[in-house]
């Protein structure tokens, strides 16, 4: 009979990624909280929150979107609650946790989460604060070793296997009910030109020959289809399942700047492999380290009975995600409870076939026609300059260039803060300008400000102009010029 799996190795990565991803994360809140939601923000906390109050109320607003903001948003606050998570977040990098510490990072993330609106509305938001909750319980109380005596409890190793298993199957179904060009193999024909934002070696996979992006779609089968189902199956099938669901992580690092999503997959992916599988792989001074730790172990009652509460918890609220994925009307990145506990997942049920962009625009001129001169302002990784080649922003992200791309395939309406945010250009806001690579406008703002919509495809290496992109404008502009006394922004 083969002995009894352990999971010392896997607690101690699992924890040093996830502190990773918290830390990129909070440092993003740092750079962006600000401009983005801080009282003089595009989308103001001040603003959300009362007007949340003011519809149910401010009690019944803080139980359905549980955040410490609400006793406080000054920017002070805001600062200051993204600089304390990401120093906890690097104490816990540095092989430092304990439940205190990550029940406070995960409570501080959803507090940004619940308030940063549309900023924070991605899928991998409430994955993190689902992943972040399950590894409060991997820990002792107060021991912040990196091998405390507690051994990691077999259930809470469990759940996160089960998180990996939802994870994909979400994107798997997702993208079997969704577009065709999944169920025909030719998704990667058009993915990785028109994915939110390319990295540098985007467009390599994209001229790559068919016959090979193919492959990529069935190889992404077998990743979110079928491996999903031995997360937690016989031990050499459940290593072959973890190393084929994080290989595919690995591309859609290799291939785009997904912000953190598939770095922070990987985290509950690891829960796939135990110590015996990590002794062959880690360094055998951090192996001894943990076989150490087993030896003198003192299993801990307390840890033992909470984590099968937590285990009840979960398996009580996954019924709703589950129905979800057996639904025909399957929905993707949804919550079902104010915490975030346990959600639903899924990424690109559908692929565009043609790539837009908004591009800002202002000039000094008086006269805001076409053949004024109009200059760029360059996106930190969005394209706009024809010969610059995608940067690696990810895990990091730029969020006003995520929210840019949704732009561009909807109306300004439906982004009334697009006209805050030209408001705020024609004022040389500075802000508003963190949120771009440069000023073009260094010594005197604008006159007037335009957005244009392009459609933008990848220019085959080795061409003339050594050019990454083509792009051709797409009609009238997608703003107007607009000056800085223009009444369209005073609502604003």
């Amino acid at each position: 009979m083969s002995p009894r799996p352990t999971f010392w190795l896997t607690r101690f990565l699992i924890l040093r990624l996830l502190g990773a991803v918290y830390a990129i994360a909070f440092l993003a809140a740092i750079n962006q909280v600000l401009p983005l939601i801080g009282s003089h923000g595009l989308l103001p906390a001040d603003t959300f929150i009362h007007r949340i109050s003011n519809s149910i109320g401010s009690t019944t607003g803080f139980l359905r979107l549980p955040s410490i903001f609400w006793f406080s948003h000054s920017d002070t606050t805001l600062l200051s609650a993204a600089w304390l998570g990401f120093l906890l977040s690097l104490l816990v990098t540095a092989g430092y946790a304990n439940a205190i510490i990550m029940t406070t990072l995960w409570a501080l993330y959803m507090s940004f989460v619940n308030i940063g609106q549309e900023w924070y509305g991605y899928g991998w938001e409430i994955q993190l604060l689902e992943t972040g909750f399950l590894a409060i319980f991997l820990c002792p109380l107060l021991n912040i070793r990196p091998f405390p005596k507690q051994p990691p409890p077999t259930p809470i190793i469990v759940l996160f296997q089960w998180l990996i298993c939802r994870i994909m199957l979400g994107a798997g179904l997702i993208k079997l009910r969704g577009d065709v060009v999944w169920r025909n193999a030719t998704a990667l024909y058009y993915h990785f030109e028109t994915q939110p934002i390319p990295g540098p070696l985007s467009r390599w996979f994209h001229f790559l020959p068919h016959g090979i992006l193919k492959g990529g779609v069935y190889f992404n089968w077998l990743a979110e289809g079928i491996a999903p189902f031995f997360a937690f199956g016989p031990r050499i099938a459940r290593h072959i399942a973890g190393v084929i669901m994080i290989l595919l992580q690995i591309v859609l690092i290799l291939s785009g700047n997904l912000s953190f999503l598939n770095w922070l997959t990987i985290v509950p992916a690891l829960a796939c492999f135990d110590d015996g599988f990590w002794a062959n792989i880690l360094p055998k001074s951090l192996v001894q380290k943990a076989t150490t730790a087993q030896s003198t172990a003192e299993p801990s009652r307390p840890m033992t009975v909470t984590a099968w509460v937590i285990t009840a918890i979960i398996g009580l609220l996954s019924i709703q995600p589950i129905l979800n994925m057996l639904s025909p009307e399957q929905i993707m990145n949804t919550s079902f409870d104010p915490l975030n506990l346990v959600n639903t997942y899924g990424a690109f049920g559908s692929v565009g076939k043609q790539r837009l962009n908004i591009v800002f625009e202002g000039t000094a001129d008086s006269i805001p026609t076409d053949s004024a001169h109009w200059i760029e302002y360059d996106y930190k990784a969005l394209p706009v300059a024809l010969d610059k080649r995608p940067p690696q922003v990810a895990p990091y992200q730029p969020r006003l260039d995520w929210q840019m791309w949704f732009a561009s395939m909807s109306t300004p309406d439906e982004y009334p803060w697009t006209l805050t945010l030209i408001k705020q250009l024609l004022h040389n806001d500075p802000g508003a300008l963190s949120l771009f690579a440069g000023n073009p406008f260094p010594t005197k703002p604008p006159l007037y400000i335009r957005a244009i919509l392009y459609r933008y495809s990848f220019a085959r290496p080795g061409n003339p102009q050594h050019r990454w992109w083509n792009r051709t404008r797409l009609g009238a502009p997608w703003l107007p010029a607009m000056a800085a006394d223009d009444p369209r922004l005073s609502p604003y």
